[in-house]
């Protein structure tokens, strides 16, 4: 005859729970550490942490030199290459965003953002 848990020689004390409950001791010899949900972040230097955290409050990123180019080159037309230096656009990075497409070469000095075709 099978001995139900009130006639039992066991040591735990029948609850009706089979796990220990929220707050309770579930009467273990050696507690089995529980793994955590979120795993550690990775170690990062101050300066970075600090920098991440104010580009962050700043809402994002700066644009890139090329983003910030075609952008004025979208919103004026046409545009100088004064324009673009005074922007702080080096020269040189100008024939390099029209060899990629980005802007066109309309006459000595003067560019315009590429018209795009669809593929």
């Amino acid at each position: 005859m099978c001995a139900g848990p009130e006639n039992s020689t066991f040591s735990i004390v029948w609850r009706g729970n089979w796990l220990a409950g929220v707050g309770e001791d579930a009467n273990y010899e050696y507690s089995i550490p529980r793994p955590n949900a979120t795993p550690e972040s990775p170690k990062i230097r101050k300066r970075d942490r600090d920098r991440a955290e104010a580009i962050r409050l700043a809402g994002g990123p700066k644009p890139s030199l090329r983003d910030r180019a075609v952008a004025l080159a979208l919103e004026r037309g046409t545009v100088r290459t004064r324009d673009l230096t005074e922007i702080g656009i080096p020269r040189c990075y100008l024939t390099r965003m029209c060899d990629e497409g980005l802007l066109e070469k309309v006459s000595y000095g003067v560019y315009r953002a590429a018209v795009r075709k669809a593929a």
